[in-house]
């Protein structure tokens, strides 16, 4: 059977529905996907071995009246074009990440009758997921709080996928070192990249030993490695990790922003984690996302106006002085965990699709 991958625009919406596009190919299916020639998804998804269909859509969130009434149009004129696409493709059922990319797709295939399968990743769910999650088959949800914001019996919780290399990473043995990943993406983060430059001298000084591995996105690596290289500190600052589990395994503590993804990926491993929100990320999910891990006590919340050098190295500072909260912390994140995601998706996938036909 054929399935429709919509999403795109973020890893967080393209790398989840990448894994279960690998798990439908697994069973036989051809899963396709929709997206921009502007987002991720244009190098990820021909890399991945996938087919990519192109359209033009752009956001509604903060942007200016031009650009929004361009959106509405391009929404209008897409989704005419995305109906006549899919009498054309036939794909058995949709499969929706949300994101504006998805907006022409799910409302085609609403007109179309043909069934989707909704992943809402974030604690706060996005426009398009909680406008459609009303007609959708099923809806699949990341955090337990998130089941509310849909028609009670659709939705089911599945957590995201994650490399299952996640899953694997043991417990970190306590070391006289405590080993801190700053990690703000792939391209990084200016916040996390200042706060992290302003914090160096006081590690200098500290009387504990750290390791600080920092990955900064290309922009700022070479001026970052550079001094880096002159304080002293052990670690490295790197432009981009390749391996993250192994950077995971490594660490006994991460500081991220709180993206679906990241959250994900820290909860399969079982890390605790200092997480600064994206202020700007839509409907603020990235703030909804730390405080439920926070208020579990899995991670500590700090705001991104608030996080500087010195609140960096004081957190660094407390949880290093408190070795067996940062392993409660881990083992509270490890709560939510949900191995399989991309295998239940495909599951459901497959039973909508069956009901059609």
């Amino acid at each position: 059977m054929k399935f429709l991958m919509a999403g795109g625009g973020t890893g967080g919406h393209v790398i989840p529905a990448l894994a279960v596009a690998e798990e439908l190919k697994r069973r036989g299916h051809e899963p396709f996907f929709v997206g921009t020639a502007e987002g991720i998804e244009a190098k990820l998804v021909p890399a991945a071995g996938f087919r990519l269909e192109r359209i033009r859509i752009g956001g509604l969130k903060r942007v200016g009246m031009a650009r929004r009434v361009k959106t509405l149009w391009q929404l209008g004129t897409g989704t005419l074009a995305m109906m006549r696409s899919l009498a054309r493709w036939r794909p058995a059922a949709v499969f929706s990440m949300g994101g504006y990319v998805a907006g022409p797709v799910v409302l085609a295939a609403w007109a179309r009758r043909i069934p989707m399968v909704l992943m809402e990743p974030n604690a706060a769910p996005g426009m398009t997921n909680r406008w459609m999650g009303r007609v959708a088959a099923r809806v699949l949800v990341n955090f337990e709080e998130t089941a509310r914001w849909f028609p009670e019996g659709k939705s089911e919780l599945t957590g995201l996928p994650v490399r299952e290399e996640f899953f694997s990473i043991p417990p970190k043995r306590r070391s006289a070192v405590l080993t801190v990943l700053i990690t703000g993406g792939s391209r990084g983060s200016r916040t996390l990249n200042q706060a992290a430059r302003g914090s160096w001298p006081l590690f200098r000084e500290a009387d504990f030993a750290v390791r600080l591995i920092h990955q900064t996105g290309r922009e700022a690596w070479d001026e970052l490695a550079s001094e880096f290289a002159r304080t002293g500190l052990d670690g490295e600052v790197v432009p981009f990790i390749e391996d993250m589990p192994a950077a995971f395994a490594e660490a006994d503590l991460v500081i991220c922003r709180s993206g679906a993804g990241a959250c994900a990926e820290l909860a399969a491993a079982g890390k605790p984690a200092i997480l600064v929100p994206f202020p700007f990320a839509a409907d603020d999910h990235q703030l909804r996302n730390a405080e439920i891990l926070a208020a579990a006590g899995a991670a500590r919340l700090v705001r991104d106006a608030e996080f500087d050098g010195k609140r960096l190295f004081e957190e660094v500072r407390r949880l290093a002085s408190e070795r067996r909260l940062l392993e409660r912390m881990g083992e509270a994140a490890r709560r939510f965990a949900r191995p399989g995601a991309a295998a239940r998706a495909a599951d459901l996938l497959e039973e909508v699709a069956d009901r059609r036909f």
